[in-house]
């Protein structure tokens, strides 16, 4: 059924996604990339608009359903991946994403958050990470460094953040991918790989709050060194970065390190190949966790893809199973299969 839905083959262009609804977003917010990389992305797949449906908790991200011609639903503050679960699991057949942000998903509804994961229900959540709380205005956030200053910490956050690859991760994920607000290109790419992926896909987007976190996330983004401090990861190749590709990522012992090819013996063979697709998360991890701040790129694109039975789909084979075994259709019948008797 879900194959049948993710057939490449389509006419619908990005604006037969697009709701007739005004976008209340900060101009300048990473939400509008993202809305627009989620409209290109659906045209490729070609998912039917009425087979869409678009969740969402509270939170400036979570305004996004508005801005569909699809199904939506605006629900409450971090319930939204325990709504999806509901939608997927109800209608299997539709398409089911979830737009949620850092405050949303990883505070409030973090429990939700971790069991959509653990189960692996095939839905789509779109992590929207500025690291703030945007829309109750500035306090900070499970993904604030330590030492943020903030409404809510004056003198600075005295505690250590989520990191959402670690969450997933540690929630037995199958898919984790990365991407940020301003590369529109590798973003949709990833969301539609994502939706392509038959169990729960996380997508932590980067994204800026010019308001309340402006440039929070320059130190990666920034056209002016982007290239030598992300690095775009493929399944299948070679895990190479920098503006002119010269540099690459080996295992030192136990841990990641990066080098200049040509340089201290290393050539392009001792570059690792990326193998989104194996079991063993432990590189996978290793990778999610790479950052400036300890020395190493930071991992964009997919991190991790692996196959693994669905919640919805094996709710579905239970309900069958056991009403191919149970002749009961009926309520009358259900009703009246006991011991019965008439009151005159």
């Amino acid at each position: 059924m879900i194959d049948v839905n993710l057939k490449m083959a389509s006419s619908h262009q990005a604006k037969d996604y697009k709701s007739d609804q005004y976008v209340r977003w900060c101009p300048g917010c990473g939400d509008h990339a993202l809305l627009n990389c989620l409209h290109k992305a659906m045209a490729e797949l070609g998912i039917e608009p009425h087979k869409t449906a678009v969740i969402s908790g509270i939170g400036c991200s979570s305004r996004l359903p508005y801005y569909m011609n699809t199904y939506g639903f605006h629900t409450i503050h971090g319930r939204g991946a325990a709504i999806a679960t509901g939608v997927k699991t109800a209608k299997p057949e539709l398409s089911v994403w979830l737009a949620t942000g850092d405050g949303d998903c990883l505070a409030i509804g973090g429990n939700h958050f971790i069991h959509a994961v653990r189960r692996n229900v095939d839905i789509n959540i779109l992590l929207l990470n500025n690291k703030i709380y945007g829309l109750t205005k500035g306090q900070f956030s499970p993904t604030s460094d330590r030492g943020f200053v903030s409404k809510s910490s004056p003198f600075g956050t005295v505690e250590d953040p989520f990191h959402p690859v670690e969450l997933a991760l540690g929630a037995r994920g199958t898919f984790f991918a990365r991407c940020i607000d301003v590369d529109l290109a590798n973003t949709t790419e990833v969301l539609t790989l994502s939706a392509k992926h038959k169990g729960t896909s996380v997508v932590e987007i980067l994204q800026n709050c010019v308001i309340f976190n402006d440039a929070i996330h320059d130190n990666v983004v920034d056209r002016a060194w982007r290239a030598e401090r992300t690095i775009l990861l493929k399944h299948g190749e070679k895990m190479l970065f920098g503006a002119n590709k010269d540099k690459g990522l080996v295992i030192d012992g136990w841990q990641i390190k990066d080098v200049i090819i040509g340089q201290n013996g290393y050539t392009i063979d001792d570059i690792l190949v990326h193998d989104a697709t194996t079991k063993d998360d432990t590189l996978h991890l290793k990778l999610g966790l790479m950052s400036p701040q300890n020395g190493l790129p930071l991992a964009l694109g997919v991190i991790r893809d692996v196959e693994e039975p669905t919640y919805d789909q094996g709710i579905e084979d239970q309900v069958k199973e056991v009403q191919a075994k149970n002749p009961v259709r009926k309520l009358t019948d259900y009703l009246m299969k006991q011991d019965v008797w008439e009151v005159k």
